[in-house]
């Protein structure tokens, strides 16, 4: 393919640096514990690494709050160590990607601390300031946290915007001084020679809070193709947006390479699947496989040539996959390897959570003290405030808390899952002696071993890159079917999305040649009788 970039064929590897890997015992995972596990990674076969925020940070949301962009927090490590994984990785001919949290700083951030010495400091207009209105909140944006997206600054009397906790103060992008400091801090970190980044809600830069506009704001796009001009246009990097409202159309605007925007975006409308229409995440209901298949083939074919998709099921706010809408029990191994099989085989770029690979589960809490997550302790207190029970918020929290994704990483059955010989910062699961990764390298048929070779078959076959997705209809609405089309090749992906059989007469099909992957060991594939065991998943080539 002409002009193909090196994302294109990708594969990410997105590491939540607390929780991967410890190397001093003082039980949160550190920069050097990702250099010593480089070789695990490159076994793997990713491309990139997206590295969540080490940069300075307070930790009021665990590294999104920032205190110094050119510096590294001391608990991960310093600069060098930093430098040093840079270079390793690169050994291994794996780039590393930054998270670049450029909506909001902390309110530690040299800027905001000038801001706040009054309303004449140079760096006042960093930050989004207004009058009280009727001697309250300006209007009525909310945090994503909970409560007013206003805190009052009591020395000037005046509030400030912070969609986020109040201890991240959101930066007036309006401010051509404040852009210019972030073309700055971007070109430093491509001089170091990092792969690209990754933008934390990005869409939401372009705001305009008088009129209580938040995401994709007027100017988004303007901003984003001033950045591209002025920072990584001139670099061989990914870039992917976080845009949580994003439509295909919406994505277009984003990704298509004549606008000189992004990479890709990462888009959030098939998680949205199993929460009550209009109400919070914490709303929860059952996932509809049907709708599912809907919104994931409408990603797959609307962006044509325009756009490029991302494709992933975790990150570090979503819980995890297998335990969300797969089965955590029984059919673990199972519906792990379908989860993966369905997404890897789709046209995109996927993207792995750590831990994903290994097939690892969310780890139920009992009561909110063992919850370290602040948009679930701000979800508790507002919710019982407002009279939820007590069993109903931790049932939310169970099924949607950010700390599902982040329990350390379990490399073996030794003490805390391998993770640090300290006190882990948050639980271990305590399935850490089944599932880890040391009995996931030695069994051939764990859901490590399925990655690693989906990750192979992406490296070897254009039409998973480059084929056209079709999706089968007229099957049971838990059975997800799908046709990959490139240069008269045929690829078909099947998945039982159930812990049921389905039996199934799809003669008009045609006939199963080579049998690619699967999750179960089978002897052949007849579209006229076929039978699906519980979550199984496969794909072939027709002849």
């Amino acid at each position: 393919m002409s002009n193909t970039k090196w994302w294109q064929t990708a594969v990410i590897y997105q590491i939540y640096p607390r929780s991967f890997q410890d190397s001093d015992g003082d039980g949160i995972g550190d920069l050097r514990g990702i250099i010593n596990r480089l070789d695990y990674l490159e076994q793997l076969g990713i491309t990139a690494i997206w590295l969540s925020p080490v940069y300075k940070s307070p930790n009021d949301d665990n590294g999104y709050d920032i205190s110094d962009y050119q510096d590294i927090m001391s608990e991960f490590g310093t600069m060098e160590d930093m430098d040093e994984l840079i270079e390793q990785a690169g050994h291994r001919n794996i780039r590393i990607i930054m998270d670049l949290v450029v909506n909001h700083t902390s309110d530690e951030h040299p800027w905001f601390i000038e801001a706040r010495k009054g309303k004449d400091n140079p760096y006042r207009d960093y930050y989004i300031w207004r009058d009280p209105v009727n001697g309250g909140v300006p209007n009525s944006l909310r945090s994503t946290f909970s409560g007013s997206a206003w805190e009052l600054d009591e020395t000037s009397g005046q509030y400030y915007l912070h969609l986020f906790s109040r201890r991240q103060p959101d930066l007036n992008w309006e401010n051509p001084k404040v852009r210019q400091e972030v073309w700055d801090m971007m070109n430093f970190w491509l001089d170091k020679g990092v792969g690209g980044f990754r933008m934390d809600v990005i869409d939401l830069v372009g705001k305009i809070p008088d009129q209580e506009i938040t995401g994709n704001g007027p100017k988004l796009h303007e901003y984003l193709q001033e950045m591209n001009r002025e920072t990584f246009g001139k670099h061989d990097v990914l870039t992917v947006g976080e845009t949580w409202g994003a439509t295909p159309e919406a994505a277009k605007l984003y990704s298509n390479p004549d606008r000189n925007e992004l990479s890709m975006v990462f888009q959030f409308e098939h998680i949205g699947l199993d929460q009550q229409e209009g109400r919070e995440k914490w709303d929860l209901k059952p996932l509809a496989v049907s709708e599912l298949k809907q919104v994931l083939a409408k990603w797959q074919t609307e962006l044509g040539n325009e756009g490029w998709n991302s494709l992933f099921w975790n990150n570090h706010d979503l819980p995890r996959i297998v335990s969300r809408w797969g089965d955590d029990g029984q059919y673990r191994v199972q519906s792990a390897k379908m989860f993966a099989i369905l997404l890897h085989l789709m046209k995109g770029t996927p993207y792995i959570y750590q831990g994903e690979e290994l097939g690892m589960t969310n780890y139920p809490v009992q009561e909110i003290s063992e919850v370290q997550d602040i948009e679930s302790i701000n979800m508790y207190h507002e919710r019982l405030a407002g009279g939820y029970a007590e069993e109903e918020i931790i049932h939310s929290i169970n099924a949607k808390g950010r700390d599902n994704a982040r329990t350390p990483i379990q490399w073996d059955a030794t003490p805390n899952g391998g993770f640090t010989t300290g006190e882990p910062w948050l639980h271990v699961n305590p399935n850490y002696t089944e599932i880890n990764m040391k009995a996931n390298l030695e069994d051939p048929d764990s859901v490590f071993h399925c990655y690693r070779k989906l990750i192979e078959l992406r490296k070897n076959n254009p039409i998973v890159v480059w084929g056209g997705f079709e999706l089968v209809t007229g099957v049971p609405d838990q059975v997800f079917m799908y046709y990959r089309r490139y240069e008269g090749q045929t690829w078909l992906v099947t998945a039982n999305f159930s812990r049921e059989s389905v039996a199934l007469e799809l003669p008009g099909i045609g006939q199963a040649g080579e049998f690619i992957i699967g999750n179960y060991s089978r002897e052949d594939v007849d579209f006229e009788h076929l039978q699906l065991r519980p979550y199984e998943a496969f794909a072939v080539k027709l002849l």
